[in-house]
């Protein structure tokens, strides 16, 4: 299982973002560096919502740079958990695989399952203002259960937690997620340690993924920056 972006180009007015990097999964890969450097860019090519200038992004050898973001092994986790606020839980998230407003048996069921494995069990009728920040983090991780995509993206989804309820989150993935390949965004150098590796993206740049203890043991001057 291996995501690898080939000699990847993309410019956008004053910035410009390059990669050649191969990730292995599955497992966690933390992605951290400066504001502005490219994080949630490369997150973005890689979902499908950019498209490179050059080069080409696979997923296990084969070339997806041109698919819809729709037709590719990836889900996404993104900051704000996009609940839609008049939909009922079990509705929120039986949007992962149905577009129909009575969702089937079948599909009532599948979310029941889902939402028990992230300890949402009998939270089908709760509205999203009727949940705290962390429920609502589990009910987004439930719709991203529930696509059975070997791919996820997280751009900080959980950044709004306090530390305690982040880093719960973030072994719950681990968790739930055994065989996924997931790429986690963070600008804290704490929730990137729950990582087995890590990609640095400075300027623009991305670095090969690199084993997360080697790498905050002893950090490049680019890594050191950044945590000073």
């Amino acid at each position: 299982m291996a995501l690898q972006i080939r000699n990847v180009l993309l410019s956008r007015s004053d910035f410009e973002l390059s990669a050649d990097v191969e990730i292995q999964g599955p497992g966690v890969a933390a992605v951290i560096g400066p504001s502005g450097g490219g994080k949630s860019t490369l997150l973005a090519l890689i979902a499908g919502f950019l498209v490179p200038d050059q080069g080409n992004i696979l997923w296990n050898g084969k070339v997806i740079t041109d698919d819809l973001p729709g037709k590719r092994p990836v889900a996404t986790l993104f900051q704000d958990n996009n609940l839609f606020p008049h939909l009922n839980v079990l509705t929120n998230v039986a949007l992962a695989i149905s577009q129909s407003g009575k969702p089937s048996t079948d599909v009532r069921q599948r979310v029941s399952e889902v939402l028990a494995r992230v300890g949402l069990e009998g939270f089908e009728s709760r509205m999203p203002s009727e949940l705290s920040g962390g429920q609502q983090s589990r009910v987004a991780l439930a719709r991203v259960l529930l696509t059975e995509r070997p791919l996820v993206l997280m751009d900080e989804p959980f950044a709004a937690l306090g530390p305690a309820q982040r880093k719960e989150m973030l072994l719950l993935v681990k968790e739930v997620l055994p065989n996924a390949t997931i790429l986690m965004v963070t600008h804290d150098p704490e929730d990137a340690k729950i990582a087995e590796k890590t990609i640095l993206v400075v300027d623009g740049v991305v670095a090969a993924p690199q084993d997360t203890e080697a790498l905050f043991r002893d950090p490049p001057e680019a890594l050191r920056s950044y945590l000073a």
